[in-house]
């Protein structure tokens, strides 16, 4: 079993709640993102404790291969997610991310379907989630340039448990006052389209990149998309479920040598024991715990965000 250390984010719009409620360590005082789980080279997850104590995750994973991730692993390339905690103190830009095939000829990466659990939100905190209605890519670039995108966009006011899948092409932004917890897939391209005229720590305004989500964006209104038996979404991806752990009962659950499972503490604390292991985790923990683990067992009060490969 594989504790890990996030890779931590600055970005303009982040606050200080990951810091001070899930004391994940940070040396600035703003946190945007906490990249849980992640061995993508712009910010790997760094493994405490062990065998591997030290390396990044993104190491471990070249060196273990398909006998950590799993037999359900399509390829022997990238690993195939990426899960973050956002904290949104300001709201973030209005963006896309491609699909799989544009991203590749166009920027050599995995393109990047996503998931969101409203871990929390501040009264009146909202989504940008699509468009309300179908519009043409003609109306989609004149409103751009007006500056009234948001006008035809759904808006959605977001609640403590609400969960939202994102397929790659959805117009999408997290608003102000939002805490989020993301898995996506493992890319890190994102097509900003609007971003409130705001300047960065250089003083100067964030790129956009319209042209390429005009070729991107589905400007359609999202699919509804329903979650059943306690999974939050499920795609070609990953799946990702919500496990709540109570003191009166311990969960066991059991990981083949089919699909990795990773676990991110949302609140609470517990014991988590397989074979001869035995560790301890706080709200904010990240733990890997590869293929073949066998069975695994909790106990505490804790509610836990658990991510595997899809059957």
């Amino acid at each position: 079993m594989l504790k890990l250390k996030a890779a931590c984010k600055d970005y303009i719009w982040g606050g200080e709640r990951i810091k001070r409620e899930y004391g994940i360590e940070y040396e600035k005082d703003t946190m945007a993102e906490a990249w849980v789980l992640s061995s993508h080279p712009d910010g790997p997850s760094v493994i405490e404790g062990g065998e591997y104590a030290g390396e990044t995750f993104r190491e471990y994973i070249k060196k273990q291969g398909a006998k950590a991730v799993g037999n359900r692993w399509k390829t022997n390339s990238e690993f195939p997610v990426l899960i973050k905690l956002i904290d949104a103190e300001k709201s973030l830009s209005i963006q896309v991310h491609p699909d799989d095939e544009y991203a590749r000829v166009h920027e050599g990466q995995k393109g990047k379907t996503e998931m969101w659990y409203i871990v929390d939100a501040a009264p009146g905190a909202f989504i940008y989630y699509g468009f309300k209605e179908e519009i043409s890519k003609e109306e989609f670039e004149n409103r751009i340039g007006e500056n009234t995108l948001t006008e035809v966009l759904n808006k959605v006011t977001v609640h403590k448990g609400d969960s939202f899948f994102i397929k790659a092409g959805t117009l999408h932004a997290i608003g102000a006052g939002c805490l989020i917890a993301e898995v996506q897939q493992n890319s890190n391209v994102t097509y900003r389209v609007y971003d409130y005229d705001r300047v960065g720590a250089d003083g100067k305004k964030r790129e956009l990149h319209i042209a390429k989500a005009l070729d991107v964006t589905d400007r359609n209104p999202p699919e509804p998309y329903k979650a059943e038996d306690g999974t939050l979404a499920s795609c070609e991806y990953f799946t990702t479920v919500l496990l709540k752990v109570n003191e009166s009962d311990s969960v066991k659950i059991s990981v083949t040598d089919e699909s990795f499972k990773h676990l991110l503490v949302l609140s609470g604390s517990l014991k988590v024991s397989s074979g001869n292991e035995e560790l301890f985790l706080k709200k904010g923990d990240s733990l890997f715990l590869p293929a073949g683990t066998g069975e695994a067992e909790f106990y505490g009060s804790a509610e836990i965000l658990e991510t595997s490969l899809p059957e």
